[in-house]
């Protein structure tokens, strides 16, 4: 695939790099954006990895959680408009899928969509869902879910930012009547919400990320000049350090905290269960941001009008 000008541009949105670096980058990998992201990362000219998987897309996310705190369910579905994800019918349908997605027992979109609708009279979720595209006029996507029971003795802490465009579910353990452990738990799921943790710890971290990062932290750092007389043993350090930095961004544990920086959330979690007198352990956590790695579909309404002017 060639560097066409709309490669070169998403790849420029993504790294914030220069026009010809983009188009050398694009060229030199045949086109692939993951790839020519991952070289202008080793040669050291990305001036700064964006958020690239966060292309807006429209829709809801939408939380239910038991009164009790011991049950939670998430679920993300796509509208094509904004003005669609403001609509009362859709922000209905959207939170009697999140119903149906807690008292479910699908282990996926495929088997959930196959499950009898809660809502209706002998149809599938999927012959809801296409009713309601009938209805509403635009394509409609329930495109991801997760559930969360308590096994254990705690609480499900969640939040919900900007209307549905952000939900956050994260399961505790501790005692479930503590106004502590239920302040940290909404705290921590606002932290979540503003820095979108991949992991909950190091420990947690796939081996093929690792081998991944390491492998351009260290080509970035044999291509920079600064370098160049620097030992093997000095930049191998260097490279780890990078590695365990980035592992610190990534890992919700090893975040500083936001609320007070002097402290990681581990800091923090140990200080609440230190407050209550109790063992406190965070188990897990789920993050749906709306439209999350979407393409958008952009409109082009010149060609638009052009194509209608040749009938």
């Amino acid at each position: 695939m060639a560097a066409t000008p709309a490669l070169i541009k998403e790849l420029r949105e993504m790294t914030g790099s220069g026009m010809s670096d983009c188009k050398k980058a694009l060229e030199a990998t045949g086109g692939d954006i993951k790839k020519a992201v991952e070289f202008l990362r080793e040669k050291g000219l990305a001036a700064a990895e964006k958020k690239s998987g966060r292309i807006a897309a429209e829709g809801l996310v939408s939380l239910i959680v038991l009164d009790n705190n011991s049950k939670a369910a998430m679920v993300e579905v796509n509208s094509e408009t904004d003005f669609v994800a403001k609509n009362a019918d859709f922000q209905t349908y959207v939170n009697d899928v999140c119903a149906q997605v807690l008292d479910s027992t699908a282990a996926d979109t495929d088997a959930f969509l196959a499950e009898k609708w809660s809502k209706g009279d002998g149809e599938t979720v999927s012959d809801a869902l296409k009713g309601k595209i009938a209805t509403i006029g635009e394509n409609l996507n329930i495109r991801r879910f997760v559930r969360f029971e308590k096994s254990t003795p705690g609480i499900i802490s969640s939040y919900v930012h900007g209307g549905g465009k952000i939900g956050v579910l994260l399961d505790i353990d501790g005692p479930a009547d503590s106004a502590p452990l239920k302040e940290m738990g909404y705290n921590l799921c606002m932290q979540i919400a503003a820095l979108f943790p991949k992991y909950l710890n190091t420990s947690d971290v796939d081996q093929d990320f690792i081998d991944s990062e390491l492998k351009i932290l260290e080509a970035a750092a044999k291509n920079d000049p600064a370098n160049a007389s620097k030992p093997a043993n000095v930049i191998e350090n260097m490279v780890k350090g990078r590695l365990n930095k980035q592992l610190k961004e990534i890992c919700l544990l090893e975040q500083e905290y936001v609320k007070d920086t002097k402290m990681t959330v581990k800091a923090y979690v140990e200080s609440v269960a230190k407050e209550i007198g109790s063992d406190v352990k965070l188990v897990r956590f789920a993050c749906f941001e709306r439209g999350e790695g979407i393409e958008k579909k952009q409109e082009d309404f010149a060609e638009e009008v052009a194509k209608a002017m040749q009938g």
